[in-house]
């Protein structure tokens, strides 16, 4: 029984290989790059629009609300980074509809990725609001002695993303095998359209964490914002 897609290589030449999550992970890119293009090349400013302009109105804007509401003020700014992230993994998990698909996220190279891609965003986000020296000041406040702390902080969620991701792929797969082999006609529907579920969750949730991480590194530049519009509202009083 495969744990990975990563156990299905197609070539190997020396320590280069090609394996099923690579291809499939360059299938889903592809396919959301084609998506895009297809769908963003008829918008209209009408009252009339398409339905597929319509839903991706709707995604955007479900999308921009959900930056929002983590504390992140202008959230497009963050929309492409964040909205690629979610349909990244999105896209993956939903693909499991088409037999003898696994979804790359079910590999431990994939979520790895995925999460050195948020540890890298965090400090170029935070050092495009605040500037460098203002975002290494994060790490050492409220005292100098927090420094190895936060470092480690910044590794340990990345871990927790990488591992969080594939585990609940990897084991909503090991399953689906499971109940293949007992029940090939009735568990496995089920267990699919949960699959399903689970993979939109999973999604939600990565795309929400990579949002808060890149929320606080912004409370550098919240904490001053409030400062200089505190004194004019206690002018406005006076």
């Amino acid at each position: 029984m495969k744990l990975s897609p990563d156990q299905t290589i197609f070539w190997e030449y020396g320590f280069l290989s090609l394996n099923l999550t690579i291809v499939t992970t360059w299938g889903i890119m592809l396919l959301l790059v084609i998506s895009s293009i297809l769908i963003t090349r008829k918008l209209k400013t009408e009252i009339r629009i398409s339905r597929w302009q319509c839903f991706l109105e709707i995604l955007v804007t479900g999308i921009n609300q959900q930056i929002k509401e983590v504390g992140l003020k202008q959230p497009e700014l963050y929309i492409g980074f964040i909205g690629t992230l979610f349909l990244f993994v999105a896209m993956a998990n939903l693909l499991i509809i088409f037999p003898w698909y696994e979804p790359p996220t079910g590999s431990l190279s994939t979520t790895a990725a995925l999460a050195i891609s948020v540890l890298f965003a965090v400090p170029f986000f935070g050092i495009e609001e605040n500037g460098f020296l203002g975002y290494l000041k994060s790490y050492i406040k409220p005292t100098f002695i927090m420094l190895p702390f936060n470092i480690i902080g910044e590794i340990s969620r990345t871990l927790a993303l990488t591992i969080r991701l594939f585990g609940n792929i990897m084991s909503g797969g090991l399953i689906v095998a499971v109940l293949l082999s007992i029940a090939p006609f009735i568990f496995p529907v089920v267990m699919t359209v949960l699959g399903l579920l689970t993979g939109m969750v999973q999604a939600y949730i990565f795309s929400i964490l990579a949002t808060v991480y890149i929320a606080a590194a912004m409370k550098e530049s919240q904490r001053k914002s409030k400062k200089t519009i505190n004194p004019q509202k206690e002018v406005k009083n006076g």
